[in-house]
């Protein structure tokens, strides 16, 4: 086995589907790439497994029995050992109101079936890059009383520490690095999820809401018709 399929060993992966032929071919491919996998065939027992599994990334169906995938999702995210947890979601459903549901609770990306196994082994192998490859976790922005710290992905305002998923994390983190500056969503949606995974511009828009719902209204402005900027001198 290579150095690379060596270290991917020590990625969790938690598969979840009500299909039997869909979670053979996901976890065949994904071990034969190197990484840990468990798998479970609805959204409650995905929550069960993934308290016990701590995994780093789940696929996650959405229409499932018991327990859809977007309250799997939701639940998932409410796990504070699992907030930094990536979340893919796997489904039929091309629907536009489905994404949107989907980036609502959380998800770090969406992909339509039928299943193409090498596309998915690419993104996965993307994801695992770009978080190895992320230089100075060490790194610390403070503005006012809001400090957010890449060491532990920790935010914290005031005395209050306030708990958000990875990409609302990265999000933040990457508009107070340059405060004033105004992004607008092409350019953020490339520097956090990006190129090589589509999302809808809209998803931007949504990750910007629940910040704003989480640390207030005045640390990320709007400019109508250019985009996003963090300021460093909040109302």
């Amino acid at each position: 086995m290579s150095a690379a399929k060596a270290s991917q060993q020590l990625h969790r992966i938690l598969v979840v589907d009500d299909d039997p032929d869909i979670v053979e071919l996901l976890q065949y491919n994904l071990e034969k790439e190197g990484y840990d996998v468990r798998t479970a065939p609805d959204g409650r027992k995905a929550v069960e497994t993934a308290r016990n599994f701590s995994p780093e990334l789940v696929l996650l169906d959405i229409m499932m029995p018991h327990m859809d995938g977007i309250e799997a999702g939701r639940q998932l995210r409410e796990i504070p050992e699992l907030r930094q947890t990536y979340i893919l979601f796997l489904t039929a459903r091309s629907e536009e109101y489905s994404e949107v549901a989907a980036f609502e609770v959380g998800a770090d990306d969406y992909i339509t079936k039928p299943i193409k196994p090498r596309a998915l082994m690419s993104r996965i192998n993307a994801l695992f890059r770009r978080e190895a490859q992320k230089a100075d976790t060490g790194d610390q922005v403070q503005v006012a009383d809001l400090v957010i710290s890449r060491k532990n992905y920790t935010v914290t305002q005031g005395e209050k520490s306030v708990v958000l998923p990875k990409k609302e994390f990265e999000l933040l983190f990457f508009l107070a690095q340059s405060p004033n500056k105004v992004f607008n969503r092409e350019e953020l949606l490339q520097k956090i999820w990006g190129a090589d995974i589509y999302v809808l511009e809209r998803t931007v828009d949504v990750h910007i809401r629940k910040l704003r719902e989480k640390i207030g209204e005045t640390y990320i402005r709007t400019l109508k018709g250019v985009g996003y900027m963090f300021t460093d001198q909040p109302e």
